[in-house]
C-alpha cells in the first residue's frame, strides 16, 4: 500500500507530535565540554578562530566547570598549555604542571558532580609540537613515547582525573597506560581511547587554541582519511588493550566511521566535534548565512544519530541550557 493510504507527513504536523515520535534526542549528560587552560594568564584569552572559546585562567576554568555542573553537562575534557616547552614534553608529566594543577583545581571545585577528563598527549608540551618524542631521524619514536604516556597518565590520575583520554595514536598506548594505572593503584580510573583519530585539516583552530609548535603534519601516526576498515582494527585493538570507552575524531566528516564503530563496539562510544567544525558554523552564522542555534542543534543531533553516546563539543554548556529550556 502507498499513497493515499500512507501519508508520512501526518507525523510531522505539529511540534508536539514531532517531539513525541522523534527517534533520537540529545541529553545534557551526554555532552562533554573541552576546555583549555594556559599557564601564566591573568585574564581569559579569546581564541580568535573559535569565537566564544577562550584559554582559561584557573579561576575562569573553575567557573566554567561549575556552570557545566549547573547545566547538567556530563563531563569536561581538560587541555593544558604550558609557559615552557622542551623536546620531551616534561611539563606534561610534572605533578605541578599546568594540566595536573588544573585537574586538581577542577576536581576540588566540582567533586564527582562532573566527570573530570584529561588529555594524555605530549603535543601541547613539546617544543616541536608532535604527540611524542622524536628519534634521531626526526620521526616520532612510538615506544619511547609510551613510557612518557605511562608517567603522564599516572600523574593525571594522582591529580584526580576520573577519565584519561590518550589521544596520541601511538601503537600500544592503551595497554601501557592501563598497566601503569593499575600498578599505581588507580584501577578505577577510566580510559577513553581516541581509537579512530584521523589526520584532518579541520584541526586548524585547535592548533591556535593550544599554541601548537608543530611544523609539518601527523600523518605517520594519525589515521588516513581514506581508510574505513582500519578504524575497526584500531578500535578492536584498544578494547583488547583495556579501553573502557572509545572515540572517533573528528565527527562531521567521519559519521560513517562513527556508525561502523557504534555497530560493533561493546563499550561506550564517543565522538569529538572538533575545532574546525565549530569554527565553520560560527563563521557562517556570523555572516548571516545560517541560523546559528539550529545549525548547532542539528550538527550535534547528527553525531548522536550516527551512534555517539557521548559528544565532545565546545557548545556543550550552551547547548545544555537550550535543551533544558526546551524540556521545561
Amino acid at each position: 500500500m502507498s499513497f493515499p493510504q500512507h501519508r508520512p507527513r501526518r507525523l510531522r504536523s505539529t511540534p508536539a507530535l514531532r517531539r513525541m515520535v522523534a527517534e533520537y534526542r540529545v541529553h545534557p549528560s551526554e555532552l562533554i565540554l573541552p576546555a583549555f587552560i594556559r599557564e601564566g594568564l591573568t585574564e581569559p584569552s579569546p581564541i580568535l578562530s573559535m569565537p566564544g572559546v577562550v584559554q582559561h585562567t584557573t579561576e575562569s576554568l573553575k567557573r566554567a566547570a561549575a556552570e557545566a555542573v549547573q547545566r547538567g553537562v556530563g563531563g569536561i575534557m581538560l587541555f593544558g598549555i604550558p609557559e615552557y616547552r622542551d623536546a620531551t614534553g616534561s611539563a606534561g608529566i610534572d605533578p605541578d604542571g599546568v594540566l595536573n594543577r588544573a585537574i586538581a583545581d577542577v576536581r576540588a571545585e566540582v567533586g564527582d558532580a562532573l566527570v573530570v577528563m584529561s588529555d594524555v598527549c605530549l603535543d601541547e608540551f613539546t617544543d616541536h609540537g608532535h604527540c611524542g618524542v622524536l628519534a634521531g631521524d626526526g620521526s616520532v619514536d612510538n615506544d619511547a613515547t609510551l613510557a612518557l604516556y605511562a608517567q603522564m597518565a599516572v600523574e593525571q590520575a594522582n591529580a584526580g582525573a576520573h577519565v584519561l583520554g590518550p589521544s596520541g595514536m601511538m601503537d600500544g598506548q592503551v595497554a601501557v597506560i592501563r598497566q601503569a594505572l593499575d600498578e599505581a593503584g588507580h584501577q578505577d580510573t577510566v580510559v577513553l581511547a581516541y581509537a579512530a583519530k584521523y589526520a584532518s585539516a579541520f584541526y586548524g583552530p585547535f592548533r591556535e587554541a593550544v599554541d601548537s609548535q608543530l611544523t609539518g603534519d601527523r600523518r605517520t601516526y594519525q589515521m588516513d582519511a581514506a581508510n574505513r576498515r582500519e578504524a575497526l582494527l584500531e578500535v578492536e585493538l584498544d578494547i583488547e588493550e583495556g579501553a573502557d570507552m572509545v572515540m572517533v575524531k573528528p565527527a562531521m566528516s567521519y559519521l560513517d566511521i562513527l556508525a561502523d564503530v557504534a555497530a560493533m563496539s561493546p563499550v561506550p562510544v564517543a565522538a569529538y566535534q572538533i575545532s574546525g567544525e565549530y569554527a565553520m558554523i560560527e563563521a557562517a552564522a556570523a555572516n548571516g548565512w545560517i541560523d546559528r542555534r539550529r545549525a548547532i542543534e542539528e550538527s550535534v543531533l547528527g553525531i548522536k544519530r550516527a551512534g555517539a553516546q557521548m559528544i565532545l563539543t565546545y557548545w556543550a554548556s550552551e547547548l545544555a541550557l537550550w535543551l533544558d529550556e526546551s524540556h521545561s
